[in-house]
């Protein structure tokens, strides 16, 4: 387990969402990052969630709606990581989980791609 403050860790979120593939996000249209310290049941498997509307799902979505957004739960991570490099690596993996969602990738096909 990790201990690190919660503006320290906004800022490797970032850091890691800056080293993404401009392909990946520069399609993301109305999305918010967001961290939290923990999902609300609280418990510590959660890393993050991804609240919106998929692209694939977009028929439904209208103008004026919320941004939809990528939560990071700071905590989880501290907690399952034991160094720095590894809290970068599943923080990385987190985002690009999330940011999957948005685009319409499901969980049985970010296991196939080794995401989830």
């Amino acid at each position: 387990m990790i201990d690190m403050d919660a503006d320290t860790f906004e800022s490797l979120v970032l850091a890691e969402l800056d080293t993404l593939p401009d392909e990946m996000v520069d399609g993301l249209d109305n999305v918010v990052f967001v961290v939290e310290d923990r999902p609300e049941d609280g418990s510590l498997d959660l890393f993050g969630v991804y609240d919106g509307w998929a692209l694939t799902e977009r028929d439904r979505y209208g103008m004026g709606e919320l941004p939809d957004r990528i939560v990071v739960y700071r905590e989880p991570h501290l907690h399952a990581c034991d160094d720095a490099e590894a809290l970068r690596t599943e923080v990385h993996t987190t985002l690009v989980h999330e940011i999957a969602h948005f685009y319409g990738i499901d969980d049985a096909r970010l296991h196939e791609l080794g995401w989830a």
